[in-house]
């Protein structure tokens, strides 16, 4: 027993030396710091700003480094951190080993300091930006597996595949609470149980960070909590609009999931975009200090959200200018600025507002040693850019397998009839409805695409539900008729009529029909939503189908609840998939054929 307790002091003692050891490196770097070069290391800017292309909003591909553009902002601006990809387009990881690499090299020997810029992404169920990750089913997936193993899994291969991707910083797990079915974003959480959502947030921390929260291991990332707090709560039920939370709902509802994620290690947060009670949150020196800091004991990075502190002033009209609004953040808490376009007028209203005294040096100094210490913890002083060459099991086997079994547990039986399911033997099987061949709506979005509206171009590999039962049941005996489909280059509800009467003639044929409904993918203001119904040609061939007397399985393949009511009473069975990503079409199969 004392020999134990040697040990314990030992490494307890080897512990708190190194994290000694990295604060006096911090120390000793801000010391030798301008003003400037503090500023820089807490703005954040667009891959776009320093690619090549015709602008900043947009690149050319693949994806390069612009070296006027990179020395400007890198150098010139003294620039820290990275995030996102060109056009929303997933790239290989090669492609990132060799654009990461490029900007290290740049913001690490140009610079006199050598401090290497940290590179963050938003990879929710997988590497959502590169091509050939492991997709695993959506956060309201994993949540109806019941198993806070799968959420474990789904973070510690994404960390691992972010990390072949060169990128150490994962903007994720999202831990807002998942309360209307209306909202875009709701299919990002693990639904509206606090304590499901801090279960599942906790193992999601620990699978990105490591059982032992050491991220400077090359096969762990820094987590970034999101988006405290309250930004699913909205009145309207859209995206990005106010809510009104009173404070003891507040305590014992939304925050509490973050307060776990915190004891349990978690490095970053990012903020709500919203309002809570009339105070957008990126101005609430409330919730920022005396809630997440002081109540909390919250010592990570603080970051905002895409363009958060521009909104105090274009949105919210609670700063007259552009410069009041980052006074306002800076002074209320915020330690980087996801700006992410216009980094000149960040950089320069923070150093104007620092010379006039408006916000003390003490408040960048203490935000810029929380980035600096990140920068250490990670490693990337030493260590700025993992090889995706080191990497095996990138998209192995083995990643497939993990998420297949999360997927596989994660479906639900909602009906049925006579215990019609599974099906046995060799049926005729009608697949139809819009989701029926289709990897894009398996998926949802931040699925190699911010919308996944380019999932088909990277997921050909993988099977639909069409081509998954085909695969179980025999090509001769399945067969697929879309009746109606989503409209190309549409909105996400936009859809047309194919071809309803050929869905019903061919069901005539066939023993069973599967049903295939839904939504297609959409996120954030896009996916705002005012009507729970589903579509009308969609409720329109499923009566379609019923009035041919063949028995109908029903599949519903959507983030959020969706009313059924007018055709549920036509429906033999019904099964949600939810969001099962790219094995969800297999393990569909597997059930329905009880395999």
């Amino acid at each position: 027993m004392r020999y134990i307790f040697i040990l314990f002091l030992f490494f307890s003692c080897t512990n708190q030396n190194l994290k000694s050891d990295i604060d006096q490196k911090v120390d000793d770097i801000i010391s030798q710091m301008t003003l400037e070069e503090k500023v820089g290391q807490m703005t954040q800017i667009n891959l776009t700003v320093i690619a090549k292309g015709p602008n900043k909003w947009e690149s050319s591909f693949p994806m390069e480094i612009d070296d006027n553009k990179a020395n400007r902002a890198l150098v010139e601006f003294k620039v820290g951190s990275v995030l996102n990809t060109i056009n929303n387009t997933a790239q290989k990881p090669n492609v990132w080993f060799n654009n990461i690499s490029k900007i290290q090299d740049i913001a690490m020997n140009k610079n006199r300091l050598g401090i290497p810029v940290i590179y963050g992404i938003d990879a929710i169920h997988g590497t959502t930006y590169t091509d050939g990750a492991t997709m695993f089913p959506q956060q309201i997936t994993t949540a109806a597996s019941w198993n806070p193993e799968n959420a474990y899994n789904m973070a510690l291969v994404c960390a691992y595949e972010t990390r072949a991707s060169s990128i150490p910083w994962n903007f994720s797990p999202v831990l807002d609470l998942g309360l209307d079915p209306r909202f875009s974003r709701q299919f990002e959480t693990f639904g509206e149980d606090p304590l499901l959502v801090e279960r599942f947030g906790v193992e999601m921390i620990k699978g990105y960070q490591g059982l032992d929260n050491d991220i400077s291991n090359k096969y762990n990332v820094a987590a970034c909590m999101k988006h405290f707090v309250g930004y699913h709560a909205t009145i309207s039920g859209k995206d990005r609009t106010p809510a009104y939370i009173p404070d003891n709902v507040l305590s014992e509802y939304h925050i509490e999931p973050f307060k776990k994620a915190i004891d349990a290690g978690a490095k970053t947060v990012m903020i709500n975009s919203g309002l809570i009670n009339g105070i957008p949150v990126h101005a609430d020196y409330n919730l920022m200090i005396n809630v997440l800091r002081n109540n909390l004991g919250f010592e990570g990075v603080i970051l905002t959200d895409w363009e958060d502190i521009r909104k105090l002033h274009d949105r919210d009209k609670v700063a007259e200018t552009q410069k009041e609004a980052v006074k306002m953040a800076i002074n209320a808490g915020i330690d980087m600025s996801m700006v992410p376009y216009e980094y000149e007028q960040f950089f320069n209203d923070l150093v104007q507002l620092v010379n006039e005294g408006e916000v003390s040096m003490e408040r960048i100094d203490d935000a810029v040693k929380r980035i600096l210490k990140l920068k250490f913890e990670l490693d990337l002083f030493e260590n700025p850019v993992t090889n995706y060459e080191e990497y095996e099991d990138f998209g192995s086997k083995k990643h497939h397998q993990l998420a297949y079994k999360a997927a596989s547990e994660s479906i639900t039986l909602l009906k049925n009839n006579n215990d019609i399911l599974p099906l046995k033997g060799k049926p005729k099987i009608l697949v139809t409805g819009p989701n029926g061949n289709n990897m894009r709506t398996l998926n949802g979005a931040w699925s190699y695409s911010w919308q996944g509206e380019l999932t088909d171009r990277f997921a050909g590999d993988f099977n639909t539900i069409y081509e998954a039962l085909q695969n179980n049941y025999g090509r001769n005996n399945v067969k697929y008729v879309s009746g109606v489909s989503y409209k190309e280059n549409g909105s996400y509800y936009d859809m047309v009529e194919d071809n309803i009467n050929a869905a019903v003639r061919e069901a005539r044929n066939s023993d069973y029909i599967v049903l295939c409904l839904g939504e297609n993918t959409y996120t954030e203001k896009p996916g705002d939503l005012n009507d729970l119904n589903l579509h009308q040609l969609q409720v329109k061939l499923a009566k379609k189908l019923a009035e041919t007397g063949k028995p109908i399985i029903l599949i519903l393949n959507l983030g959020r609840p969706r009313l059924i009511s007018d055709i549920e009473p036509l429906m033999s069975a019904v099964v949600n998939v939810y969001l099962p990503g790219n094995f969800g079409g297999d393990a569909l199969s597997d059930i329905i054929s009880g395999d």
